[in-house]
């Protein structure tokens, strides 16, 4: 499954996957996945689609994939 173009809030459980390295990128990118608990390519965390965390992943979709966590 690749990440849609906009996730919405909801109650469900994303798994976050960092896929792709912030060199070269922007500062409040590299903040943006810092803040999401990701430090290296292959990290991955699962954390509820709140406003938050929607917003965070939004900023960043070109260095992520978000699949449902099971």
């Amino acid at each position: 499954m690749t990440t849609p173009k906009r996730i919405q809030p909801s109650d469900a459980k994303l798994e976050i996957t960092q896929t792709k390295s912030t060199i070269g990128g922007k500062q409040n990118q590299k903040d943006t996945l810092r803040s999401l608990g990701l430090k290296h390519i292959g990290d991955s965390v699962v954390r509820t689609a709140d406003a938050v965390t929607v917003g965070m992943i939004n900023t960043v979709p070109h260095l992520v994939k978000v699949e449902e966590a099971k």
